[in-house]
């Protein structure tokens, strides 16, 4: 295959999403429609890729700026054909160039290919189907070979009656596309540029004009509106479903997952009700998530278990652990094997050696823990002065009493013992006692203040 360009169009309003969002920017599985196309585009290894932009000012190219693509505006938006002559002085000599949709966020790259390998044709990505109004028709003659693309608003009763459709996908060699959208008019019904009459421009100079039908339809899905959002959010979650349940993992509801990202799971995983995961995840062997937990962009060592209502965030987490129920990790974490993170603990920018415990109410920030520690209920390490941040350090097999404040920076000993209820500021000694509290009173005869009638 000779070199590629890629062509994105992207410009359309949305004006049915009734939103101030550029449609493109509209997520779908936890990315931008925009996102996804772009990074199918990459698997193809384009030489360059251009994406035609109009409404929405200068978000959509801010928002798409980690990816390696030329930002061209249309203003005004005067059709398909129109977009695409916006592009042309971006591409490159002696190439095939391929043409995608932004509001068509699920082509997968395995359909494209097939498109690409006659670097002398026309090739038009096309469905066939029961109930094609809307589509653009696909006209064919006596011998099967395509004619024409007509579009609804323009076909005749017999066009409309043809259930081979145009998904609007081609591709083709960049000096004929140069040559054809030059000649392009816009005498039809909408008095737009339409990119679909360069089929007959190549019929009529002996092009040939090959068709390539995609493996799934849902891949040549629109979004113009919030239902088609919504109703393509369901197909895709569904697609990722399928791909679990034929991996052999367990879901307890296949109705109520949303995968967000890309997750890799283990043998015998199992996955409870309402579960959330964004971008990429890993879940080892006989991994156990409980229902309602959000994991995003983080790793679950083998034979762990996630109790329900629990957000692992950006963290690294061993085997054997326990976490949960309503424990939150945050970006930076990490727990080595054998760690144990109960209800309503919370811990951030922080590694936790084997078999440690953090079981209540807690939490633990910029901090070092060491093997074998146990954290009382109630513990806090103080890690903010109100400017910097501070590191706290707890050696192995220390014991730290509940309602304990860590005052960062503070190492506390390995084998050391910190009382309830204190509130260490100085490093403690390894193997020793240390608490603070002030002396306990009574005042006898003491009375609650009363309310006044």
């Amino acid at each position: 295959m000779n070199s590629l360009n890629v062509i994105v169009l992207a410009a359309g309003k949305g004006t049915r999403m009734h939103s101030d969002r550029p449609k493109v920017l509209h997520k779908l599985a936890g990315r931008a429609l925009l996102q996804h196309v772009l990074e199918t585009t990459s698997q193809l290894q384009p030489s360059k890729v251009c994406v035609v932009y109009g409404h929405g000012g200068e978000a959509v190219p801010e928002a798409m700026a980690e990816f390696d693509a030329t930002f061209v505006l249309q203003m005004p938006q005067l059709g398909t054909g129109h977009a695409v002559q916006q592009a042309l002085p971006e591409l490159t000599g002696d190439t095939t160039s391929l043409v995608l949709y932004g509001d068509v966020p699920l082509i997968q790259a395995a359909t494209l290919l097939p498109m690409l390998t006659a670097s002398h044709a026309l090739s038009l990505l096309t469905l066939h189907l029961e109930y094609p109004a809307g589509y653009g028709r696909i006209v064919r003659d006596a011998a099967g070979k395509v004619t024409s693309i007509v579009e609804e608003k323009d076909a005749t009763p017999e066009q409309r009656a043809i259930k081979e459709v145009n998904t609007g996908i081609l591709s083709a060699p960049t000096r004929l596309l140069r040559h054809w959208l030059a000649e392009l008019k816009n005498d039809n019904a909408q008095g737009e540029y339409y990119l679909t009459d360069i089929v007959a421009m190549a019929v009529a100079q002996g092009v040939e004009v090959r068709t390539v039908h995609p493996k799934h339809s849902w891949e040549v899905l629109g979004v113009n509106s919030k239902q088609q959002l919504a109703e393509l959010e369901r197909l895709w979650q569904r697609e990722q479903v399928h791909h679990l349940l034929a991996q052999g993992v367990t879901l307890a509801d296949p109705a109520r997952l949303d995968v967000r990202g890309k997750l890799t799971c283990g043998r015998d995983v199992e996955i409870d009700v309402g579960c959330i995961f964004e971008g990429e995840v890993t879940l080892g062997d006989r991994v156990h998530v409980g229902a309602y937990t959000l994991i995003r962009a983080a790793s679950i060592a083998a034979d762990t278990h996630v109790a329900p209502f629990s957000l692992i965030d950006q963290a690294e987490v061993g085997s054997n652990c326990f976490i949960g129920p309503y424990a939150r990790l945050r970006p930076g974490s990490k727990l080595h094997d054998g760690v144990h993170i109960g209800n309503f603990v919370e811990i951030k920018n922080s590694e936790i050696a084997a078999n440690s415990k953090a079981n209540h109410l807690s939490y633990i920030g910029d901090s070092t823990v060491g093997s074998r520690v146990n954290i009382g209920a109630g513990t806090i390490t103080c890690n903010y002065d109100g400017a910097n941040k501070h590191r706290t350090v707890i050696g192995d097999d220390a014991f730290i009493g509940s309602d304990t404040q860590l005052v960062a920076p503070v190492t506390v000993g390995r084998g050391a013992t910190i009382g309830a209820g204190s509130t260490i500021t100085r490093d403690t000694p390894d193997g020793e006692l240390t608490l603070s509290r002030s002396k306990q009173t009574t005042i006898t005869g003491w009375k609650r203040p009363q309310k006044g009638k």
